[in-house]
């Protein structure tokens, strides 16, 4: 129950540290700043500042992907359902040994059964696809935004400042 009393105060770090680094919408889509880069130097300076810059709304591209792909693979969103819910029926419910007819239920042969079922349908539902999925359309969106998007005058006077002048 101790894990319960800490997600108040670990939603508000996350919002204080994740959510306080996105950027707006219409500077994020700015269509004005596009631009093909001149060079491979040029490709990777810009992908080095925009990651760092974009970084929270990056994360939220990342998740918006993930829950996507969770909605639009729904044998692998009830397998991990039936996992995680089991995994919390069998501690909260069946702490004590229960006896049914001249069988003896306890924790340790309840986790079985959740694993001789679940593992299973957790690997039939393909998660590893899913993952490489995410993975690959994740690099492909966050790359190619970064690349094309020209970082903002803030930048040049970002060098200045770290020169020492």
């Amino acid at each position: 129950m101790e894990y319960v009393a800490r997600v108040p105060e670990t939603l508000k770090s996350f919002r204080e540290t994740r959510l306080s680094t996105l950027r707006p919408t219409s500077e994020f889509f700015d269509h004005h700043r596009l631009s093909r880069p001149s060079d491979m130097n040029q490709a990777v300076s810009r992908i080095s500042y925009n990651t760092r810059y974009f970084s929270g709304n990056y994360g939220l591209v990342v998740a918006i992907l993930a829950v996507y792909a969770l909605i639009t693979n729904p044998l692998l969103l009830i397998s991990l359902g039936f996992l995680f819910f089991g995994f919390i029926a069998i501690n909260r419910f069946a702490v004590d040994p229960l006896q049914v007819g001249d069988q003896v239920v306890t924790q340790k042969s309840l986790y079985i059964g959740l694993f001789v079922i679940g593992i299973p349908l957790l690997w039939w539902s393909s998660p590893l696809g899913t993952f490489f999925w995410l993975v690959g359309a994740s690099l492909f969106l966050v790359l190619s935004h970064a690349c094309l998007i020209e970082p903002g005058v803030e930048s040049e006077y970002g060098a200045v400042e770290e020169g020492g002048v």
